[in-house]
């Protein structure tokens, strides 16, 4: 058990790090021309820049909050905190997903890719607008087990960072940005529900 930990400890800790790295990417529209810090969106940005942009700040400020809806020490000694960081997280994916719907409505890279980015922000709504009745509804253990799926596809940010470098390399930038478009959320969503699944096996076996 206690290597367990220790292994949960170290992945968690890789995973907020690399968050915090994707996060200070996303910085970069603001201080470097759109067509060096993403070349790829440039159109997205000339077309529909209030979208375009919302959907940047949007998913940035909610991949930074997922740290802190889960700090346990945070949330059992500043719930109110935690329930107003819980508002902010809420409302920036309501943006985020809205306008990444939008965008993947208009991208200009395949029926196939916009599907996926669609179906990922649809997803990232419903879920987090179910995390959030929940939690207003006071059933805290059914709040967390949404949150915990909410932030799965939160962290689609982060993995598809990590996808598509390799997947442009090996299969080219079309091909790889058509998987990653599925591959980026889908198996994040996955592992969400064998932890969730897991979770509930251990609590049953005492019973």
């Amino acid at each position: 058990m206690m290597m367990q930990n220790t292994a949960m400890r170290w992945f968690l800790g890789v995973l907020w790090a690399l968050t915090f790295v994707v996060i200070l990417a996303s910085l970069r529209f603001a201080f470097v021309a759109l067509e060096l810090a993403q070349p790829a969106m440039i159109y997205h940005a000339l077309e529909r820049p209030l979208v375009f942009y919302g959907h940047v700040v949007g998913a940035t400020i909610a991949l930074a909050l997922v740290p802190f809806q889960f700090w346990t020490r945070l949330r059992m000694r500043r719930l109110t905190l935690h329930s107003w960081l819980g508002r902010l997280y809420a409302v920036a994916i309501l943006l985020g997903g809205i306008s990444g719907v939008w965008l993947a409505m208009t991208t200009q890279t395949g029926s196939v890719a916009g599907a996926g980015f669609a179906l990922l922000g649809v997803a990232w709504l419903y879920v987090t607008g179910n995390a959030v009745r929940l939690a207003m509804l006071g059933d805290i253990a059914a709040h967390r087990r949404w949150m915990i799926r909410s932030a799965a596809l939160t962290l689609a940010a982060v993995t598809l960072r990590i996808y598509l470098p390799i997947l442009a390399a090996t299969l080219g930038f079309e091909a790889g940005y058509t998987l990653v478009a599925w591959l980026c959320w889908v198996p994040n969503l996955l592992f969400a529900e064998w932890l969730l699944r897991r979770e509930g096996q251990r609590r049953a076996v005492p019973a």
